[in-house]
């Protein structure tokens, strides 16, 4: 399980409301401009729910902007390539579910 400090980037907020070796379940803050940069994760899956947004996952392979409002979900299978971001470069808040698995966070270098 990948610790929150060991994380390749700083967001405006993290609280963690569940966590097991093979899942965790948190609420993300991400401040104007933030963003949780290009990675995937070999054994999770993402499954976000907007809570203050809009708010946008971007997948690759097609490469495809998923916009969330509030209320509004979507899911990243294991393996794909995605980032995270509010709509032009807003702030959101979103929950995160990550499982089953143990998780991890392989960056994606040069991607954009």
């Amino acid at each position: 399980m990948t610790d929150a400090k060991d994380l390749p980037y700083t967001i405006a907020g993290r609280e963690m409301l569940a966590k097991t070796d093979d899942l965790q379940v948190q609420i993300l803050s991400l401040g104007p401009g933030e963003c949780v940069p290009w990675h995937y994760h070999s054994e999770v899956a993402d499954t976000f729910v907007c809570l203050d947004g809009p708010m946008e996952v971007v997948t690759k392979n097609p490469d495809t902007a998923h916009r969330l409002d509030p209320g509004e979900t979507y899911k990243v299978p294991v393996r794909k390539a995605h980032k995270v971001q509010g709509v032009d470069g807003g702030a959101c808040r979103f929950v995160i579910v990550q499982g089953i698995g143990a998780h991890d966070f392989l960056p994606i270098e040069g991607a954009e």
